[in-house]
């Protein structure tokens, strides 16, 4: 009985010791970053559009609008001070984040693509969810899309040749669309083609319409700016916003009953005109409309954050916030002003523009069980680099023709102190006029700002203003873009300029194999730069 008792109690003691030793070693994986025997993380990335670096107050103390709950994500992750969209305007930077390829190598070399233009993507291009959901994860596209689908006409191939951001063309709403969120590796769509303010009003959910058209929205130029257009029942303008969290949301309850990680990409159509604020956001700024409808994307981060904590994934989730160009002039920056409110904070310039205005956003990452807390990054990023910290974190592959502008931040989201291998940036206007960065330096190859700001293009040929063909920037010195010194060092110049041709000619930015860019002989853009 005594030799009974000596070994339940030995027995015991091992099990004690084994238990102690997986659980020391569990521990010591999570403290290393080793993410190699940890589940993968759900991963959400909320898109605004037009909103302001100067929008958010953990990026602006001064500001007057009120964020609480992307600063709590600020204060909770990690924020980057020095973030870059890869253009100025929406449709090129949505580009960018899904392929982890600049905009400018696509056939779109300017401008932005309508409710009614074909794909940008092309089928054989790998995006971002292609990635993910090769790695095991389900993916799905909520919200604004204004990357183009292929909408079925019923006049012939005539109307689909037309790239009018407003022609009515006459669409077949019960044939399914082509080109669009399934065919670029999403699992699940549910979202309209282009910007709210640009028809037609529709909803696509997995390649078809969720009803057809049945009235018109008519022109109304007021601070509710939309276009004329087809619109169905169930698309009302002033419940978008909160109709697209509800799907998100109702995603994310789903998705937590399962053990697959999913990928969300949730890209908002606010604050983008038309400008409404719903009633219970309507003068809580204490600035114009705009401010309230600034603090009404705040509220969808806060319900995005209290679904995941309800449902138990918030520890295991990486949620992005950021914006996919700088503020529109539409917010009225005059009207703000009068408030001391600036939406480009120290920034020159505002959306379109090769300024800072018009492509450095707020960007903040929450990671609660990996990423930093209460960090705060300088390093320079671009949301061309999702698609790398994607495929790190997913553990794929990537290959020389996918991603070629992308450098993974999962370093910079896990330790403090690590520093980019991004050497340069690409900056990119309205116009299709092009700035690259390198350190404190940033080369401006037009000499304006390439977008809607003075000087603006039609201003410098209209007025035949005498400007310098560039302008030279050292934004250590002069954040505020206001002294060109492409005079005073013109080797510096020079650097930066045959950088930006080697980027371009060699089609990626990244290490690999040259690439090629697409539609390069009507690319007039690039001309004074690689001959």
């Amino acid at each position: 009985m005594r030799k009974i008792n000596k070994m339940r109690k030995i027995t015991k003691q091992l099990i004690i010791i084994v238990c102690f030793s997986f659980l020391f070693n569990s521990c010591k994986a999570q403290k290393e970053g080793n993410t190699k025997d940890l589940k993968k993380p759900n991963i959400i990335y909320i898109l605004a559009d037009d909103l302001g670096y100067g929008d958010i107050q953990s990026f602006n103390s001064e500001g007057k609008i009120s964020t609480p709950n992307i600063d709590k994500m600020a204060s909770n992750g990690v924020m980057f001070t020095d973030a870059h969209t890869s253009s100025s305007v929406c449709t090129p930077t949505r580009y960018g984040i899904l392929t982890g390829r600049y905009n400018w190598r696509s056939p779109l070399k300017s401008g932005v693509l309508g409710g009614y233009s074909k794909t940008l993507i092309t089928p054989d291009r790998t995006t971002v969810a292609d990635v993910l959901k090769n790695q095991g994860y389900t993916t799905a596209f909520i919200g604004k899309w204004h990357l183009g689908w292929d909408w079925q006409f019923n006049t012939g191939t005539e109307v689909e040749q037309i790239n009018s951001l407003h022609t009515i063309q006459d669409v077949n709403y019960k044939a399914p669309i082509k080109n669009g969120p399934s065919t670029h590796g999403f699992d699940y769509s549910f979202g309209f083609c282009g910007s709210l303010d640009m028809p037609p009003y529709v909803y696509v959910e997995n390649d078809y319409a969720t009803m057809e058209p049945t009235k018109t929205t008519i022109n109304r130029n007021t601070k509710g700016f939309w276009r004329k257009g087809p619109t169905s029942d169930d698309f009302v303008h002033e419940t978008v916003l909160q109709d697209l969290t509800d799907k998100a949301i109702g995603y994310i309850d789903e998705k937590a009953k399962g053990n697959e990680p999913f990928f969300l990409y949730f890209p908002l159509p606010a604050p983008h005109t038309p400008i409404l604020p719903s009633k219970e956001f309507l003068g809580k700024s204490n600035t114009n409309e705009y401010g309230d409808f600034v603090m009404q994307v705040d509220d969808v981060v806060r319900q995005i954050r209290e679904t995941l904590k309800k449902q138990g994934i918030s520890e295991n989730t990486l949620l992005v916030f950021t914006s996919d160009n700088g503020c529109s002039p539409r917010a009225n920056f005059n009207e703000l002003e009068k408030f001391n409110h600036n939406p480009s904070y120290v920034y020159r310039g505002m959306k379109a523009d090769i300024y800072e205005g018009g492509h450095h956003v707020p960007f903040v990452v929450e990671w609660p069980s990996k990423a930093l807390k209460n960090a705060s990054s300088d390093q320079t990023i671009c949301t061309t680099d999702f698609f790398a910290t994607c495929a790190e974190i997913s553990g794929y592959k990537i290959k020389d023709s996918e991603g070629e502008d992308s450098y993974s931040m999962l370093p910079l989201i896990l330790e403090a102190n690590n520093v980019s291998d991004r050497e340069y940036t690409v900056h990119h206007s309205i116009n299709g006029s092009f700035a690259i960065r390198k350190g404190d330096w940033k080369l401006c190859l037009t000499q304006g700002s390439g977008g809607w700001s003075y000087p603006k293009p039609q201003e410098i040929k209209k007025k035949n203003l005498d400007l310098p063909a560039m302008q030279l920037f050292n934004l250590k010195d002069d954040i505020g873009e206001t002294k060109n010194l492409i005079a005073e060092y013109p080797k510096k110049a020079a650097e930066l300029k045959a950088a930006l041709k080697k980027i371009i000619l060699e089609g990626r930015s990244t290490k690999g194999t040259t690439q090629t860019n697409e539609n390069m002989e009507n690319w007039w853009q690039i001309q004074s730069i690689v001959n």
